[in-house]
């Protein structure tokens, strides 16, 4: 594993505990009285996520400089002699330190090992570092195992994790590096995925418990992250590679040569047309030549280089860029493939321009990123977990530079898009090894709801689906073609599922509506997918309703591109064609109420929260929905589909921009409330404290609130028809 990668995500608070890089250590000591122990011997081992790096210990004896109790060397068997010719803590502080580095520390009963550490750095005339830790033993009652007692056998014992060389340092850390990985996947299944959420549960439980209880009278509060932050220097990006697409800065059209013309014929065209590299077709591959690649032909061959073919010197394949993409990942692709030009493809996957260094140095693109090309390499869900505990840091970064939360939003939905994709690439892998074979017919996969509609924020979970081809039944017998359409679905069915689980371990919740592909509601061949979206429009029940608004919102994200893009084509025109169907769609909008107090304030919960979501998003990006669908436009962000409806509703252009802004002001208070609870370790949602806003941000967003009216307004049953 990249050291420099590991530094980037070990403190951040939105790391995935599946991700989160992690030293486990215990230790022997002369005696239980914090005030007077010392050390004997420690042992530690690091862990990426569940995945123990075994070969990387840190076992050493320690000479206390004091007799050791006959009852303590009773326990862990050092005596006096095992340690005389040992080295004494001093000198080995600073290998202890470098072994640690930035890692959050993970103990059973962590606090006593800490409170020694702390003393013994004291005693050594160094400053006590602030270290992040978790306990294992407060984790198994949070998790709730059904155990009594939380003792490190009881525990190795309850999660079948073997025990080794019990009562050694190392052999107790290797126990609890095992105990720690069989409690992730459970703490998940709680709610519990991050290291703020670990932490904060931590807190709670100590909090609810007699603070005499055993084992948590000197469990400290969770430490704050090192003073050291390894993404300091991160903290300034480029807001440009955030808010343009790739579409924005390539050169366009692409330049073709034929693969025999002559380099000097190649070259002339390349002068004329201004660019620094022209596509070639060598033998059905795509491929590049670049300006480089035509000086080393001259260099290499003189005079006589001007005239060798260039297919000579192509590069296959051409490596590419969808033109949607933001420009900060095609910066991060070519940083990691050491390139300086990448092809750019348009939605059918033909060629639409070119990208280069040149490209993105005229558009000042070239500030270092936060999130770059990670998830393409990416080929476990750990490696996707890393990549998505960034997103909250590079939101913060772009809040902080001013970037709009409609343009932060789809960076963040770009992501999602990016970790579905990948997340079925490595799934197609798993079925492959299983000896599955490939997928059976062609397919899509699609992104569902607010991602699908570049408006997700960091309270995300997994909305999916799967189109595919429909199965050859021609010539089958009934029996024949049923047992084949069930081969092909058990085949995507198991795909789904492999997806799902790859999201969720990476940091992407399941869906609690069950809107996953894993689902056989969420899987269908086309011919499924046109009688499903038909039923909905045509019977208009409640929940098809449902189904039918957070699959409105979709995009095909990996796969048979075009497959999918057909899907929603067909979805818009059969729900075009129905007023009533619009009708129900819209009755969403038309149930919102105001959410203001006799005397004008916001009207918050329990928890002095107000759902932005229920009262503020659902009604506009229901309204854009169905607006959509009403004018027969494409668009799929709800600020699109608002700017298109103008053309159709001029006279409302005013009110119809201020609840584009509305949207905009509504969108910044759920994100930064929320980048606020990541940190804290609360559950993420659209909830916010109008408290903790400023008497103009909170006046700002009641009038944000108020033009809601708008959007019901433009979706009445009155104005459909």
């Amino acid at each position: 594993m990249d050291d420099s990668a590991s530094a980037l995500t070990a403190v951040l608070p939105s790391t995935p505990l599946a991700a989160l890089d992690v030293v486990v250590m215990d230790t022997e000591t002369t005696g239980l009285d914090r005030r007077i122990a010392r050390f004997v011997q420690i042992g530690a081992v690091k862990m990426h996520g569940s995945e123990l790096l075994a070969d990387e210990r840190f076992d050493r004896l320690v000479n206390p400089g004091i007799p050791i109790p006959a009852r303590t060397t009773a326990i862990h068997r050092i005596a006096d002699a095992h340690v005389a010719g040992e080295p004494k803590f001093p000198d080995l502080a600073d290998a202890l330190d470098a072994y640690i580095g930035h890692r959050v520390i993970v103990g059973h009963t962590i606090a006593y090992d800490l409170t020694i550490l702390g003393r013994e750095e004291r005693l050594a005339g160094r400053s006590p570092r602030a270290r992040r830790a978790l306990d294992v033993r407060i984790l198994a009652e949070v998790a709730d195992i059904g155990l009594s007692q939380f003792d490190l056998d009881h525990l190795a014992s309850a999660l079948s994790v073997d025990v080794e060389a019990r009562h050694t340092a190392i052999g107790d850390a290797l126990t609890t590096a095992r105990v720690y990985a069989a409690l992730i996947p459970l703490l998940r299944q709680k709610g519990i995925r991050t290291l703020a959420e670990a932490e904060t549960a931590t807190r709670n439980l100590a909090t609810r418990q007699a603070p005499t209880a055993a084992g948590l009278a000197t469990q400290p509060a969770a430490l704050p992250p090192p003073t050291s932050d390894p993404l300091s220097a991160l903290a300034r990006i480029d807001r440009f590679s955030y808010v343009h697409r790739v579409a924005d800065v390539m050169s366009a059209p692409a330049v073709f040569a034929a693969p025999d013309e002559t380099i000097r014929t190649v070259v002339r065209r390349m002068m004329e047309k201004r660019v620094s590299s022209v596509l070639v077709e060598v033998d059905g591959v795509m491929g590049i030549a670049t300006e480089r690649d035509m000086l080393r032909a001259i260099d290499g061959q003189g005079a006589a280089g001007l005239d060798a073919p260039v297919a000579n010197f192509v590069n296959t394949p051409l490596l590419t860029i969808p033109a949607h993409e933001f420009v900060y990942r095609a910066i991060g692709r070519m940083q990691r493939l050491g390139i300086r030009h990448l092809g750019v493809t348009d939605p059918t996957g033909a060629m639409a321009g070119m990208v280069t260094v040149r490209n993105l140095l005229k558009h000042r693109a070239t500030t270092a990123l936060i999130l770059g090309d990670t998830i393409e390499t990416a080929w476990t869900s750990r490696d996707l977990a890393r990549a998505w505990a960034m997103v909250p840091r590079a939101t913060g970064s772009l809040v902080a530079d001013g970037v709009g939360s409609r343009d932060i939003a789809a960076v963040i939905s770009a992501e999602i898009c990016a970790l579905t994709r990948r997340a079925a690439i490595i799934a197609e892998r798993a079925m492959a090894n299983a000896e599955r074979g490939g997928p059976p017919v062609p397919y899509a996969v699609l992104v569902l709801g607010s991602a699908g509609r570049g408006e997700s924020l960091l309270a995300a979970d997994q909305d999916n689906a799967i189109v595919h081809a429909n199965p050859p039944l021609d010539g089958l017998s009934d029996e024949a073609a049923t047992g084949e359409a069930e081969r092909v679905d058990r085949w995507f069915a198991d795909l789904g599922q492999h997806i799902a689980t790859i999201l969720d371990e990476a940091g992407i919740p399941l869906c609690k509506g069950g809107v996953m592909a894993k689902h056989a509601l969420w899987r269908h061949s086309v011919s499924g997918w046109h009688a499903l979206i038909d039923s909905w429009v045509r019977r208009q029940r409640p929940e098809d309703i449902l189904n039918v608004d957070i699959f409105f919102d979709g995009v095909p994200v990996h796969g048979d591109l075009e497959m999918g893009e057909a899907i929603f084509a067909h979805a818009r025109a059969v729900a075009g064609a129905s007023k009533s169907f619009q009708t129900q769609l819209s009755e969403v909008a038309r149930r919102w109420q105001a959410p203001f107090t006799l005397i004008g304030g916001l009207r918050t919960d329990e928890q002095n929260r107000i759902d932005l979501k229920k009262h503020g998003l659902l009604p506009i990006f229901t309204a854009g929905r169905v607006l959509s669908i009403r004018h027969g436009e494409a668009a799929r962000s709800t600020a699109a589909r608002l700017r298109a409806t103008i053309s159709h509703e001029e006279q409302r252009r005013s009110e119809i921009e201020a609840l584009i802004e509305a949207h905009e002001t509504i969108l910044a208070a759920i994100l930064e409330q929320q980048l606020v609870d990541g940190n804290t370790g609360t559950p993420l949602s659209p909830k916010i404290e109008p408290r903790r806003l400023s008497g103009d941000r909170r006046a700002a967003l009641k009038t944000a609130i108020r033009q809601v009216a708008t959007a019901v307004d433009l979706v009445s049953e009155g104005r459909i028809g």
